[in-house]
């Protein structure tokens, strides 16, 4: 893994610098028209995801080339950069992409009187066998970002054990691969609390507080927004309104149930863990990196720079040509298209988790 050691671009080294430059360096990423899809997770609540399938028209080819269902992180949608980063770079090594929104999150705050939260891997679960029902995919495999990354970890984890009675493994499963993931939760949200954190506490809460107002409005009675009174913490704020409204007893409840620490050890599939040193607030104990290291179906890549789920690297054409040699071949201009050239713009984790799915049959 890493046949391109990470290397920060050139002025843009640092946690914190890689960090605030992914989200504020402005991106094109031409992508072509996908395929609106809503999918009931459980008895009324749907999640909506955009399917990029490879072939045009109605040549369509759903069941053939391994299909990527790709998940963002805490209030990020399908339309996150790195969404749709992964979706460019899947397309043009020949795989079809799925970007699934989590509840609440792609405009469909409007759908159902309910929250999203780290522990709803049954969400994946259910995009994953309705796309098996109704498109016939052959093979699938996980990405996930951040909080993204925990759920499908924590997915891949619970079908891993599968044998002792838990959910049924999809015969179609073949991997997964997280970047940055928040598998321990609590020491995750307490590091966002720290002073030099609390930029993108701020962010989030702001956010967060948003989407839970909005929710007031859209569902009278449902929900009550003066428990957001004397909220300052994102722990805080799962103490009294995750924890109150998604079945936990509080905040320390719902992070020791919803981690994927719990059950990383059991990962059966191919695995992919890429963390950098200096994220600025996901921590990894040492608990779990001993779980990730026993467990010889991962493959955990720490590099010393890339902050959280930027990895800005230099985007010469020099150091893409090896991308390019996996990620399309030689030929028109990459948009896309599966047989389009595809130019590396040296977002690396983007690059690398794509590139991960493809080596699997090599």
């Amino acid at each position: 893994m890493g046949r391109v050691p990470f290397r920060a671009r050139w002025g843009l080294g640092g946690g914190h610098v890689q960090t605030i430059a992914s989200f504020l360096l402005p991106r094109k990423i031409d992508l072509p028209a996908a395929e609106e899809r809503l999918v009931e997770v459980v008895p009324g609540i749907k999640v909506r995801c955009w399917c990029y399938w490879q072939g045009k028209g109605t040549g369509k080819d759903r069941a053939g080339p391994l299909t990527l269902i790709v998940v963002h992180g805490l209030e990020g949608s399908s339309d996150s950069q790195y969404m749709r980063g992964v979706a460019r770079n899947g397309l043009a090594a020949g795989m079809n992409v799925v970007l699934m929104n989590q509840r609440n999150c792609g405009g469909m705050d409007h759908f159902a009187p309910t929250l999203y939260n780290s522990s709803l891997s049954g969400d994946v679960a259910a995009v994953a066998q309705s796309l098996i029902e109704n498109d016939g995919i052959s093979q699938f495999a996980l990405i996930g970002f951040s909080m993204g990354g925990n759920l499908v970890l924590k997915l891949a984890g619970e079908w891993g054990r599968a044998g002792n009675g838990n959910r049924k493994v999809p015969a179609q499963f073949r991997a997964v691969a997280a970047v940055c993931p928040a598998m321990d939760l609590a020491a995750s949200a307490d590091a966002l609390h720290e002073p030099a954190n609390r930029i993108y506490e701020y962010y989030f809460l702001m956010q967060l507080f948003r989407r839970f107002r909005r929710k007031a409005r859209l569902f009278p009675g449902e929900f009550d927004i003066s428990r957001l009174r004397g909220i300052s913490s994102l722990r805080l704020f799962d103490d009294r309104i995750t924890a109150h409204y998604c079945g936990f007893a509080g905040a320390d409840d719902y992070y020791a149930r919803a981690a994927a620490s719990n059950v990383v050890d059991q990962i059966a599939v191919p695995a992919l863990i890429i963390h950098a040193a200096n994220d600025p607030f996901i921590r990894l104990q040492p608990e779990t990196l001993r779980r990730i290291a026993e467990n010889p179906n991962i493959t955990y890549v720490e590099t010393t720079d890339g902050g959280h789920c930027a990895f800005l690297g230099q985007s010469s054409l020099g150091q893409a040509s090896l991308g390019q040699a996996s990620l399309g071949e030689p030929g028109a201009e990459g948009n896309g298209n599966a047989t389009g050239r595809l130019s590396y713009d040296g977002r690396w984790a983007e690059r690398e988790v794509v590139e991960f799915m493809a080596g699997l049959g090599r």
